[in-house]
């Protein structure tokens, strides 16, 4: 399930952001990718535990907040906090991976996230440069995102994905992984599919009884799936 949260960043938040990833010291990306990413790996990343980083960390997070739309797509138990990176130059592309299924937050005394949901925000616009498309391949074949800046794409952790090269200017993003209350990607889709036909309704008909129902029938389904 591939779901487009539009302006997850609002324009101050935006603006900030930017204009911390316009001073920030990168590296190398490897230094975060697992065995298999590691080999395709060509991009560069702030360092977690850096100034910029966290200050752009807590924009994100504080916008995923209450967030109704990101609440009912990945129905979040943890999230792993966000990361930013940058494609430009000889470090211009990622090639087909799989994000590790669970992942050690930076900083912590071990603490771990399972990567059911992973997430990208992205920070320049479309314009800014050439190629950088985020290619998921999804049950319906590849899907090939590119948003507006401020924007945030959700999909599943199990997908086989890659980030084109970038043949001018520079794609910067955010990233991060979600896990969820419930771990299936099927299901999670039935849940998010019934709630937002759930919203349709409330606005049509308001709380009438057929409206109540099926609301029951969402949250049993939830009670059902959800590990907490």
């Amino acid at each position: 399930m591939l779901i487009r949260i539009p302006a997850l960043l609002g324009p101050e938040a935006l603006a900030q952001a930017r204009a911390l990833l316009a001073q920030a010291p990168w590296e190398h990306g490897a230094a975060t990718a697992g065995t298999q990413a590691r080999q395709v790996k060509h991009n560069e990343q702030l360092a977690p535990s850096g100034a910029h980083a966290r200050q752009i960390q807590s924009l994100v997070l504080d916008a995923l907040q209450g967030h109704p739309l990101f609440f009912s797509a990945a129905l979040p138990r943890r999230i792993f906090p966000p990361m930013v990176n940058r494609y430009s130059g000889a470090t211009n592309h990622y090639g087909a991976h799989v994000d590790n299924a669970v992942r050690v937050v930076p900083g912590s005394d071990g603490e771990r996230v399972r990567a059911d949901v992973s997430a990208t925000v992205f920070l320049a616009e479309p314009h800014e440069y050439d190629g950088g498309e985020l290619v998921i391949d999804d049950t319906y074949g590849e899907q090939r995102v590119k948003l507006a800046a401020g924007d945030m794409v959700l999909y599943p952790g199990t997908s086989v994905h890659r980030v084109e090269p970038v043949t001018r200017g520079a794609r910067l993003a955010a990233f991060l992984w979600v896990q969820s209350l419930v771990r299936s990607d099927e299901q999670r889709r039935l849940l998010f599919d019934l709630d937002m036909a759930l919203m349709r309704l409330r606005e049509r008909h308001g709380d009438d009884e057929d409206t109540v129902r099926l609301a029951g029938t969402y949250h049993n389904l939830l009670r059902m799936w959800a590990s907490t």
